[in-house]
């Protein structure tokens, strides 16, 4: 075999390392995204791919050595090929924007997801850099690891206390972006239990790559029994809180057993404790300055 056929051949070993993502799809938000991508991509190919047989089909039927082909070096017009030319991309392009509307109306992500079952919330916040998990229902609280039930819809409730960031679960459904002084709401839910991993999609400073947290999706009664079990953890009091807040990262997820009823409030609010935060050099040698005067 020679060098090429081998290295063509040995291609699709580097997919090995790919996770299948949203192409995965874990819950009924994430099967429903895939089929707006496959439906979307099925449109666009209906273009690409007869334009890309066309022109091979040309380039070999207008040759120097094709002595069928015909010289016409006077046609400017024909009725059928502009009907043909025009028609196809403007249906594609009426599909892809009604897919695309109806789509964006179903998945709305305050939109609740029909179940038999009560929804469980969830409170998210950002900080930097790592994700704080508060249940009001529950009175526990998680870091970077967030626990539900599966087969139950969650409705997350999402702020930022420092910059804007964005919660992402591939496998689960919609990305969103969470803010300072704002709430957005977002719903998913987990077909079956399984691991998820989730991820901080958008920038946020230097500890961004390690912003990622898991979704833990549990049978209802190990659920029930996970709750438990949290209870007998530390609670999140004012200082553990100011802690978290600081800037950096955590080597594992955490566990608290209780948490405060309006820490959410008050962080979409602006009136949480803030974090303690040591300064620099620069800034002291500024407010050594400042007080000099």
């Amino acid at each position: 075999m020679s060098a090429p056929r081998r290295w063509f051949a040995a291609a699709p070993l580097a997919l090995a390392g790919c996770s299948a993502g949203v192409l995965d799809p874990q819950g009924p938000v994430a099967r429903a995204e895939k089929q707006i991508l496959f439906d979307s991509l099925g449109a666009m190919l209906l273009i690409v791919v007869p334009v890309m047989l066309a022109t091979v089909a040309f380039a070999w039927w207008f040759r120097a050595g094709n002595r069928r082909a015909r010289y016409r070096p006077d046609w400017d017009y024909s009725g059928k090929l502009e009907l043909l030319i025009w028609s196809v991309p403007a249906m594609i392009v009426l599909f892809l924007g009604g897919t695309g509307w109806v789509g964006a109306h179903l998945l709305d992500p305050s939109r609740p997801i029909p179940a038999k079952v009560a929804p469980l919330e969830v409170q998210v916040v950002a900080l930097d850099w790592k994700w704080l998990f508060l249940y009001p229902e529950q009175r526990v609280a998680t870091v970077n690891r967030l626990v539900v039930p599966a087969g139950t819809p969650i409705h997350f409730r999402l702020t930022s206390a420092t910059v804007m960031n964005s919660f992402f679960v591939p496998q689960l459904g919609s990305q969103i972006y969470a803010m300072a002084g704002m709430e957005a709401q977002l719903r998913l839910a987990a077909d079956r239990p399984g691991r998820y991993p989730g991820i901080a999609a958008h920038y946020s400073g230097k500890g961004f790559s390690d912003m990622t947290f898991t979704v833990d999706a549990l049978p209802a009664a190990q659920f029930t029994v996970w709750v438990a079990q949290a209870r007998a953890a530390p609670p999140l009091d004012e200082a553990r809180y100011r802690q978290l807040a600081r800037r950096g990262t955590v080597a594992q997820p955490l566990m608290f057993g209780t948490a405060p009823p309006r820490l959410f409030d008050a962080v979409v609010a602006q009136r949480a404790p803030a974090a303690e935060r040591p300064r620099d050099a620069s800034n002291q040698g500024e407010a050594d300055a400042e007080a000099g005067k």
